[in-house]
């Protein structure tokens, strides 16, 4: 039985910065996942901030803001099933230093700041994340 989903992907300013949107994206790709639609922006911190709001109460939620909003970012609606939960597992651990060998972020994240991704943490943020940057 197919359990098909949607997620978003967030190919964050250091990975941008550091050209590696196309070797992400081929992750994304060689790991069974269809790029639905894609775009480059640049988000405003009150943008960021409106996004972020589940994190409004934790001590890292300015810091992390102002680097979303730091430089261009690709935002991406990831098909395939269990997308959510492949997604999460692809990207690896928040910080770098921790993750999976083979993870995005082991492969090109800076720090636990800079970890080159973000990714829905559950199919209900993931429809309210999709809706944020993709409004049809």
């Amino acid at each position: 039985m197919s359990n098909l989903e949607e997620t978003l992907s967030i190919i964050k300013p250091d990975a941008i910065e550091r050209n590696l949107q196309d070797q992400i994206k081929s992750e994304f790709n060689k790991n069974g996942f269809k790029i639905l639609e894609e775009k480059k922006i640049h988000i405003s911190k009150g943008e960021a901030e409106k996004f972020y709001k589940v994190h409004e109460s934790k001590p890292f939620y300015n810091d992390l803001c102002s680097y979303l909003s730091s430089g261009p970012i690709v935002v991406m609606k990831l098909q395939r099933d269990n997308a959510v939960l492949e997604n999460r597992k692809l990207m690896g651990a928040t910080d770098p230093r921790v993750a999976e060998e083979g993870t995005i972020r082991k492969k090109y994240g800076i720090s636990i700041d800079k970890n080159s991704v973000h990714g829905s943490d559950s199919i209900e943020n993931a429809k309210i994340e999709l809706e944020f940057f993709f409004k049809d």
